[in-house]
């Protein structure tokens, strides 16, 4: 299976570039959109009630009307006084006129008109007919038409008490929806700098175990590559400074492997495994050619399978270095097939590891029984991942005659592979 590359050249850059902008539009405008909102929602709920100050009613005022019923009462009254000087008599009339033909000092006329049968056009006709009769119908119908207004006013008067108590009501409502969505965007935006803390420290954690693991790999191709340059100060004859070369150059090709800065994440953490099919006796012998306490049995035939070869040495490393370090009698490696997959077995005859504490151990920086010498807790952790890498597993026995521990490496097939490998 490979895995998905990331885009080659200038199309990562441009992308991230565009997607940077898209976050940036995004975040500025959700900033925004509570001021946004409330200048919506404020243009909204005040719209009603200057709807109906401004442009229904105009400045609503009753004085118009009052004033001309006062104007021809005035009239009324000038004409039937006899002590009136005849020649104001015109002057009271033309003010009477001059009120009632004036349609455009009288607001919401049509709608006051509505209101009733008295109309504008009838008080001024009567007063141009100046009569007795005619002048008393003129006030009359000035009375009635006041009448009309004094209606349409106390019906403005409730509508407006009406649109301004909704204007309160959707004023607090504004308020709280904006406010909701303030502390929503706040929320948020506390949620994000924590996600985003986390995410950091995680990559952090990561990179950190990462260099530890690239560390702890590191330093057994480097004590062979220091023990070979020692060793050949003083070889003697050509075989042995041809053994130690050989020696020198395997260390510094597992030194290339696995000190690539470049892929410590393919290396060490989500593994991407360089796969070919290969014999695996040679990767089991090689751990015991020094000698010592090491031995290992593998089958007369060759077991051929697709592994990583570095990583498979690194698996078989750690378990002979664990073996040697926890115990100080002889580590066997067995290597065999069941069920078809290969098997490697590592035992040691030490103290054994309980089962309680089995899955522990696996965990990175714990570590089992004091051993001879001091660890990090980083081995095992790290046997695991590759063995899951292959496909397969590791996992913890007691041996069948009950000494030491049994460590079972099961190879399967690899899951992530590079492309070409």
């Amino acid at each position: 299976m490979s895995r998905a590359q990331p885009p080659q050249g200038g199309v990562a850059p441009a992308y991230a570039q565009r997607v940077s902008r898209t976050v940036t539009a995004r975040e500025v405008l959700l900033a925004a959109l509570p001021a946004l909102l409330t200048v919506l929602l404020l243009t909204l709920v005040t719209r009603p009630a200057y709807t109906k100050l401004l442009e229904n009613d105009n400045g609503w005022s009753p004085y118009a009307y009052q004033g001309l019923v006062q104007e021809i009462l005035n009239y009324q009254v000038a004409r039937l006084d006899p002590a009136q000087p005849a020649e104001e008599l015109p002057d009271v009339r033309d003010r009477a006129l001059s009120s009632a033909g004036n349609p455009g000092q009288f607001t919401s006329l049509a709608r006051v008109e509505s209101y009733g049968d008295a109309r504008l056009a009838t008080v001024n006709r009567l007063l141009q007919e100046d009569t007795p009769e005619s002048v008393a119908a003129a006030g009359a119908e000035a009375i009635l038409l006041n009448s009309q207004a004094n209606n349409f006013g106390q019906e403005t008067g409730v509508a407006y008490f009406r649109a301004f108590s909704d204007m309160r009501f959707a004023l607090i409502g504004a308020a709280v929806v904006t406010g909701l969505l303030s502390m929503l965007l706040t929320v948020r935006a506390l949620w994000l700098w924590r996600t985003e803390r986390e995410r950091r420290s995680l990559r952090e954690a990561r990179q950190r175990e990462a260099l530890n693991l690239a560390s702890h790999e590191l330093r057994r191709p480097l004590q062979k590559l220091m023990l070979a340059s020692d060793l050949m100060r003083h070889a003697d004859t050509p075989e042995q400074r041809q053994h130690l070369l050989a020696l020198i150059e395997d260390s510094a090709t597992q030194l290339a492997s696995r000190a690539d800065l470049t892929r410590l994440n393919d290396l060490y953490l989500d593994v991407t495994l360089k796969v070919m099919r290969t014999d695996l006796r040679p990767l089991v012998r090689r751990a015991a050619e020094a000698g010592g306490r090491v031995t290992a049995q593998v089958p007369d035939v060759p077991l051929i399978w697709p592994v990583d070869v570095n990583r498979t040495r690194q698996v078989i490393e750690n378990l002979v270095e664990n073996a040697l370090k926890y115990t100080n009698g002889p580590v066997e490696l067995t290597l065999g097939e069941r069920s078809g997959q290969p098997e490697l077995d590592v035992r040691d005859f030490g103290p054994g590891i309980a089962p309680e504490l089995r899955e522990q151990v696996f965990l990175p920086y714990e570590r089992g029984p004091r051993g001879l010498t001091e660890g990090h807790g980083l081995g095992l952790s790290l046997v695991r991942r590759y063995a899951r890498a292959h496909g397969g597993d590791v996992t913890l026995h007691t041996p069948e005659d009950g000494a030491g521990t049994l460590v079972r490496v099961r190879f399967g097939t690899p899951l992530l592979a590079e492309p070409g490998a």
